[in-house]
């Protein structure tokens, strides 16, 4: 139980950081921030612990298997769209001490880099179309190239959904192998693929039929339901036998389709203490996950969040959060929350940094870590 607390401990801010989340040397005044900002973006071979104080908090971090983090962090032109900026990436050890980092100058209108946590380590996305950029990192932080093929393969128990349409891609790590999962339908819009091996597809028709959810395993199909009628499938998750999918009609998110037995019995939640109201940025920014208990975590980047009160996901309260979180995710039963500027700025927000919650919200630190 030591080392999984310790693995936890690590701050956004960088070695160093401020209780209240302010890097280590840097000033609250933006016109020293903007200075040392503006030369860590245009230095063609950045520190990583410079890019990672002029960041002032992670865009992502991941979970490998063994409670090794792998933290990114993207330091932006805050003036345009374009030009210089500087990306890191900082892994840390179960032991709360940092075992590997690395950073790269690169332009504004790059793709920010984003990792999976696997067994033995990390995986990066792919950026672009394709497999192009995709590598393995392990644990101490050395990097591994994956084996890409365009012949789809059939999910098996482990394998992780890397890229949803298009492309689908599925990443095996026993084998670091990226290729295109066998059976999905060419209708599929959405995508999921759960510890057990299982493909949940959301199928929209090209007829004036309903949408659908369909489930795979080794090839073959386990079974479908339709969507109730006046709703269109969103998003969907997938995990431990529970699945999720985000009804909406017209532009806003109403409720929910859910499995909680594997997809024998299905229930629509338009209610459960969620106001769906209130959400009102779009399907674009629901957050839609699920812990490793079943419970499901609902809400929208940079606004509210709610979580259900038992796997049966019947009965949902909302989180009180420190700061404003531009990401909540989730890995196991631990909440990640991250509060920064959505855009680039020289400044720091307030609460800027990684927060985490090991008790479904009800407290929130603020982690330390040791160099």
């Amino acid at each position: 139980m030591a080392a999984a607390i310790a693995a936890l401990a690590l701050t956004a801010c960088g070695a160093g950081g401020s209780d209240d989340g302010t890097p280590a040397g840097a000033s609250r005044g933006t016109g020293d921030r903007e200075t040392t900002y503006q030369r860590v973006i245009e230095d063609p071979h950045p520190r990583p612990a410079d890019v990672i104080e002029a960041a002032g908090a992670p865009t992502g971090v991941v979970r490998a298997d063994d409670g090794s983090l792998l933290l990114t962090y993207d330091a932006g032109n805050v003036e345009d769209d374009e030009g210089p900026a500087a990306t890191a990436w900082r892994i840390v050890g179960p032991d709360g001490r940092t075992v590997a980092e690395h950073a790269e100058h690169t332009n504004a209108e790059a793709a920010p880099a984003v990792f999976k946590g696997v067994r033995g380590g990390f995986v990066r996305v792919p950026p672009g179309e394709g497999a192009e950029g995709a590598y393995a990192l392990d644990v101490r932080g050395k990097r591994h190239k994956v084996l890409v093929t365009e012949t789809p393969q059939r999910t098996r128990p482990g394998d992780l959904l890397l890229a949803e349409l298009e492309p689908t891609l599925v990443y095996r790590p026993a084998t670091r192998t990226v290729a295109p999962p066998a059976g999905v339908p060419d209708d599929a819009i959405r995508l999921a693929v759960d510890e057990r091996g299982t493909t949940w597809s959301l199928i929209q028709p090209l007829t004036e039929d309903p949408d659908r959810v369909v489930r795979q395993r080794d090839g073959r199909t386990l079974g479908s339901t339709a969507v109730p009628k006046r709703y269109a499938g969103g998003v969907l998750a997938a995990r431990g036998g529970t699945a999720a999918l985000s009804l909406t009609r017209g532009e806003r998110v109403r409720g929910l389709l859910m499995t909680t037995d594997g997809g024998d019995h299905w229930q629509t939640v338009l209610a459960a203490g969620i106001p769906w109201a209130d959400l009102k940025r779009g399907p674009e920014s629901l957050v839609l996950e699920l812990l490793t208990d079943g419970r499901l975590l609902v809400g929208e980047e940079g606004g509210r969040y709610w979580l259900a009160a038992d796997r049966t996901n019947s009965s949902f309260h909302e989180l009180r959060t420190p700061a404003t979180f531009t990401s909540l995710t989730v890995d196991g039963t631990t909440l990640y929350g991250i509060a920064d500027a959505t855009t680039a700025t020289y400044d720091l927000v307030e609460g800027e940094g990684l927060w985490i919650s090991r008790d479904g919200g009800r407290e929130w630190r603020r982690p330390d870590q040791r160099g």
